[in-house]
């Protein structure tokens, strides 16, 4: 299931997974909601608005009343539905404000999903990490359930650092599936019956380099297959 507010957004998921049901606010999304059609949460990603966050906007926070603030409903959701894993997005920014104090937003994300039994790893990835031609730098949250941490001995041997190590060393951006048929602009789009030249703009700001949650998804794939084999 998808969780989208913004209309364009919803116009490009519905066109590449027509089938797939899409919920509207998460403000108002609940499990109960989720299990009365018949979801199932194995993992759960976000990426929380940026806008109180990064540099370039006023950094009012993650407090109530920001659209930052969001984040108060993924948590709520991971609380509720009890994912094995939970992975957000946001600015690097997010590990380093407010300028007054710090680290204390990101101080609050683990908080938040400490107090809730979730182990969290975190990892700041560029889209030049993966041989992009820009920074677009991001913050990958990772966060699993104490119990899982228990079975895999995450503490020891953390999920992601030796794939990302693996897939820097082997691997760039133009080796990625489909690199050779991007479009000649890569800003703004082809005509496809979709693409919106401002709309598009937009939701590129909003969007994350696609390459990076995949090698993230095959990182838990790594532990999962791994802790199989030691049972």
């Amino acid at each position: 299931a998808f969780c989208e507010i913004e209309e364009f957004p919803r116009r490009v998921l519905a066109k590449h997974w027509p089938k797939v049901p899409q919920y509207h606010d998460v403000r108002e999304l609940t499990a109960d909601i989720l299990a009365r059609d018949g979801i199932t949460v194995d993992v759960i990603t976000g990426g929380f608005p940026c806008q109180d966050i990064s540099v370039a906007g006023k950094q009012a926070g993650i407090g109530d009343g920001t659209r930052s603030g969001l984040w108060s409903e993924c948590l709520r959701l991971v609380g509720n539905l009890r994912p094995k894993y939970a992975l957000f997005e946001n600015v690097s920014n997010l590990l380093a404000g407010p300028t007054d104090q710090p680290g204390a937003w990101f101080s609050r994300i683990l908080s938040d999903l400490a107090g809730i039994g979730y182990n969290v790893e975190w990892h700041d990835l560029p889209a030049s990490f993966i041989g992009a031609w820009h920074r677009r730098g991001r913050v990958w949250i990772l966060a699993y359930s104490n119990e899982i941490s228990r079975q895999q001995g995450v503490s020891k041997r953390p999920i992601l650092r030796q794939r990302f190590v693996q897939e820097q060393s082997t691997r760039s951006f133009e080796k990625w599936p489909g690199r050779s048929n991007l479009p000649e602009s890569r800003i703004c789009g082809r005509a496809d019956g979709v693409s919106d030249v401002v709309h598009r703009i937009a939701a590129l700001g909003n969007s994350v380099v696609p390459q990076i949650p995949e090698l993230i998804g095959h990182a838990i794939l790594d532990a999962i297959k791994s802790e199989r084999a030691a049972a």
